[in-house]
């Protein structure tokens, strides 16, 4: 049966095909599904999705080098780390990221985990989850949390993005679709229940408004908040319940080729 490109079902078709187990296997994501406890898969994930910029063999070999400087337990090692234990870790890069993030990141996550109980309430505690911009106020609310302290370093501020700076947000998106999405087709979690997936923003990066502009349903040029919200949009007509479901279709159509598939 082949749909049309403007259709309901040419969509969800799309995203059909990408999100499953070979997608799951070669992208980031794959780092916290090495892991059963979910404590452990959001620490795993919250720092794949800080790496998720550039080739993904790399991010996938950078992220798994640094789990395994934590001793493949990452929250335990993260709530229980001493100065010692850090030691493995200088040197580490990736990118722009370096260990001088690394270390802030550690120090601060440690923090708010003692302070809030999980990096699920560190994000949303406080914050009314029927409101439909909740997750927009968990990501300004979660920027200021991290970055609090006086000395927090300048440089590290970019790893960790805030609408409130205009920015696309785009890893922190993206790890919010692994954390709360339903696990059905064994590629996200949902294992955070603070929020429902209709409330999610789609991760808009170069794939994803590569494809959106191609169909016409992104004019703006500017892979920001605003565009997040344009997309979004679109995606929430789609699919009101789980419109980040459309992230594997705009997403793969790019990647993967995908472009002049008509159907299935």
């Amino acid at each position: 049966m082949k749909y049309s490109e403007n259709s309901v079902e040419f969509w969800l078709a799309q995203a059909d095909l990408v999100e499953c187990q070979q997608f799951r296997d070669d992208d980031p994501i794959t780092i916290p599904h090495r892991y059963r406890k979910a404590d452990d898969q959001a620490i795993a994930g919250f720092f794949a999705a800080l790496l998720a910029w550039g080739q993904r063999p790399v991010i996938i070999r950078n992220a798994l080098h640094l789990m395994e400087a934590m001793d493949n337990a990452p929250d335990a090692f993260v709530r229980g780390h001493t100065e010692s234990d850090l030691k493995p870790l200088l040197g580490f890069v990736h990118r722009t990221f370096n260990d001088t993030d690394l270390l802030f990141f550690l120090n601060r996550l440690k923090h708010l985990l003692s302070e809030f109980g999980s990096l699920e309430a560190a994000f949303f505690s406080g914050l009314n989850p029927l409101e439909m911009d909740v997750v927009r106020q968990a990501l300004v609310l979660f920027h200021e949390r991290v970055f609090a302290p006086d000395w927090s370093p300048s440089r590290t501020r970019k790893h960790v993005a805030t609408p409130a700076r205009g920015s696309a947000c785009k890893r922190l998106n993206m790890f919010l679709r692994w954390m709360v999405r339903s696990p059905e087709r064994g590629v996200d979690f949902g294992i955070w229940n603070s929020v429902a997936a209709s409330k999610l923003f789609l991760p808009l990066d170069l794939h994803v408004g590569r494809t959106a502009r191609k169909y016409g349903l992104l004019e703006r040029t500017q892979d920001d908040w605003k565009s997040v919200e344009l997309i979004t949009h679109w995606a929430r007509c789609i699919c009101p319940e789980d419109p980040v479901r459309l992230d594997f279709a705009l997403y793969g159509m790019s990647l993967l080729k995908l472009q002049d598939m008509k159907g299935i």
